[in-house]
């Protein structure tokens, strides 16, 4: 089969009824406005809106819901929408139709807000998609492949070796005698017998008796 048949068709939005209408000439510096369009309890055409994801593109499709003979289609270019909101309703917009090159405007409206809102959300979507897949996010610490640094270093103590600290307030004659935290001998045997190694005060002196 064909290449192009077996690409994967995905419905982002379906409008059951909307309104198609012809449009004046935008004015400079002033944006579209649906109440200059006329009547718009008579539009120019009714019908069904899609908007269908195929491959690596976005159709918006104007058709007859009973036939699906279609009215019009334009390619919706995320960088470049072809959809632009009028200024003073949210339920009406203007489409820009592509053809070989031409250019045409039409004006487009919603029987529901409900519906209008769908459809600005299903265009987002789309669009913050489209943009995520252009500017992928950097990779993380985590997702970063691990660089090791080197042998690991050994700082236990091998046999037979030891190492001395000097303990503030302690006379400088025990500091200096090089005395083992590992060390063994009469000090470590008498350090234990005294509970810690510090010496053991005296009792204080008895109290006087009363006569």
């Amino acid at each position: 089969m064909d290449g192009a048949e077996d690409e994967i068709e995905s419905i982002l939005y379906i409008g059951r009824e909307v309104s198609v209408y012809k449009i004046p000439p935008l004015k400079a510096n002033e944006g579209h406005r649906a109440n200059d369009w006329g009547d718009l309890a008579s539009p120019l055409w009714k019908g069904r809106l899609r908007i269908v994801e195929k491959g690596s593109g976005v159709m918006m499709y104007l058709e007859d819901p009973q036939t699906g003979d279609l009215f019009a289609k334009t390619k919706y270019d995320p960088l470049k929408p072809p959809v632009d909101a009028v200024l003073d309703s949210s339920r009406y917009f203007v489409i820009r139709l592509e053809d070989e090159g031409k250019k045409a405007y039409i004006g487009m409206g919603f029987a529901e807000r409900t519906d209008s809102f769908d459809f600005n959300v299903a265009l987002q979507d789309y669009t913050k998609r489209y943009k995520a897949k252009l500017n992928p996010p950097s990779p993380t610490e985590e997702d970063a492949p691990h660089v090791p640094t080197g042998p690991k270093k050994d700082y236990s103590l091998k046999e037979g070796q030891t190492f001395s600290i000097n303990i503030p307030g302690r006379n400088k004659s025990h500091a200096s005698s090089g005395e083992s935290l590992l060390g063994s001998g009469s000090a470590s045997s008498s350090a234990s017998s005294l509970g810690g190694g510090f010496p053991l005060l005296p009792p204080p002196p008895s109290a006087p008796r009363r006569r």
